[in-house]
């Protein structure tokens, strides 16, 4: 058998289980009950010494791996924000694998280029940003704030005549910081990978809803980033992007906005006002894998201008030929990686820009729908429902925990916890194009009977 051949039995084993998995992903549990879990077991062992037929290693994945996943691809999946794969994105992933591109440049995957290229600009246009912005495809939006931030740290340093690829942070001009207090992990998490100490890090407090409070930022200056959020990780609100841009122009100051999920809502013509302002960063970061319904992972980071984007990212050698436009690996910090753009471009041309707006306008409805029936059993929602953000409260941090828990073990829905100004909550983001009223019927229902056989005991 020759080896094209070799490979057709395993794809089409793998094909016949996925699309078993997606059939029957609506009517299964959303997280594994004990029985599925305990079968993880038969997946594990010391591996043998003979080869194994690759039909019969797909076939043993599905029978005992499928069971035991959460069913994030399914419509009563609210932990996180995570939506369920669009099927052209799915579609697209299956046949990019196949494909099995090396992003370098165009000279290794020309149609991953050319795809990363085209999806680029239709994210511009939709989100109306600036069009000589360069978007670089990442993992997610941890290593998009990295992106971004890096960029920043280098236009800053080069304005103050260091040059930080050469000379590092040793002797480095001090550069500040400057962040909401309710600014996400990720983008801490990039700060500190970038040489900046959280104790550094200039917080600035926040309204009732977890908005940057404009007012109380200090005095700004050209060496200074502002760590801006689109779509708070809790309440889904916008910080003041109007005036935070505003007095960041006047001193200098470089604007970052980490919109992983938020700023799609400016693609939906009902949200764009929640967004107003945006456009007058520096640079953004955004998710694929959570509102656009894309596999993961998948993040971009946008940069207003890619020069020194470039200067931070770009690596030379000699093996490598010249691209015809910035090369991928020169504006990101990945040298290998997929060609994950395409299955952007495939969720993207397969919606329109109707069918976005209509994904995203259809979860912030069902989280609405989500608010009013939990405060029908009694919790106390907590945050304006702006977005696709519902966080509840109705006992204590351990009745919480004992309500997601016993919810969760009902199979029919999962979400999580979480601290909301002090106080514990429950959190559920709606972020899957599946979601339909049956399911948010169905996950309040749920809650309804775990809050009830929690508050009334045994």
């Amino acid at each position: 058998m020759q080896p094209s051949e070799a490979t057709l039995p395993a794809l089409k084993t793998a094909a016949e289980a996925a699309l078993d998995y997606a059939a029957a992903i609506d009517d299964r549990r959303v997280a594994p009950d004990a029985q599925a879990l305990a079968g993880l077991q038969d997946l594990q062992f010391p591996l043998g010494d003979a080869p194994i037929d690759a039909a019969e290693v797909i076939r043993s994945l599905h029978a005992h791996g499928s069971p035991a996943t959460v069913a994030s691809s399914g419509g009563r999946f609210f932990g996180l924000v995570v939506g369920a794969t669009l099927p052209a994105a799915l579609g697209a992933r299956v046949l990019a694998s196949a494909w099995d591109q090396v992003v370098f440049n165009d000279a290794t995957s020309p149609v991953g280029c050319a795809l990363e290229r085209c999806a680029g600009e239709w994210i511009k246009e939709l989100i109306g940003l600036p069009t000589e912005a360069h978007v670089s495809f990442v993992t997610g939006a941890t290593m998009a704030n990295f992106v971004c931030l890096a960029a920043a740290r280098e236009k800053l340093l080069s304005r103050a005549a260091h040059n930080v690829s050469e000379h590092g942070l040793w002797g480095a001009p001090k550069l500040r910081v400057i962040s909401s207090a309710e600014a996400h992990v990720t983008v801490v998490k990039a700060l500190t990978m970038l040489g900046w100490g959280t104790a550094e890090i200039e917080r600035v407090p926040t309204d009732e809803q977890g908005r940057m409070i404009a007012d109380r930022l200090p005095a700004l200056d050209d060496r200074t980033i502002v760590c801006a959020q689109a779509g708070n990780v809790n309440s889904g609100s916008f910080d003041p992007f109007e005036a935070i841009c505003s007095r960041a122009a006047s001193a200098g100051a470089w604007v970052h906005v980490d919109g992983a999920f938020g700023l799609w809502a400016a693609a939906a013509p009902a949200r764009r006002g929640l967004t107003r302002g945006v456009t007058g960063a520096d640079s953004w970061a955004l998710d694929g894998h959570k509102w656009l319904n894309t596999p993961y992972d998948c993040g971009m980071a946008i940069v207003r201008d890619p020069k020194p984007l470039h200067t931070a990212m770009a690596t030379q050698a000699p093996y490598l030929q010249t691209s015809v436009s910035p090369a991928p690996k020169d504006m990101g910090p990945e040298f290998s990686r997929s060609a994950r753009g395409v299955e952007v471009w495939a969720a993207l041309r397969s919606l329109g820009r109707r069918g976005l707006a209509d994904l995203i306008d259809g979860c912030c409805i069902r989280a609405a729908e989500l608010a009013i029936g939990l405060q029908a059993n009694g919790f106390t929602v907590l945050n304006d429902v702006v977005l696709n953000l519902v966080v509840a409260r109705i006992g204590t941090p351990e009745e919480h925990a004992r309500i997601v828990q016993h919810a969760q073990g009902s199979g029919e829905c999962w979400f999580g916890t979480t601290v909301w100004r002090g106080q514990s909550a429950i959190r559920l983001a709606v972020s899957s194009w599946k979601t339909s009223e049956e399911d948010i019927r169905r996950t309040v229902a749920a809650i309804g009977e775990a809050s009830r056989a929690v508050q009334n005991g045994p």
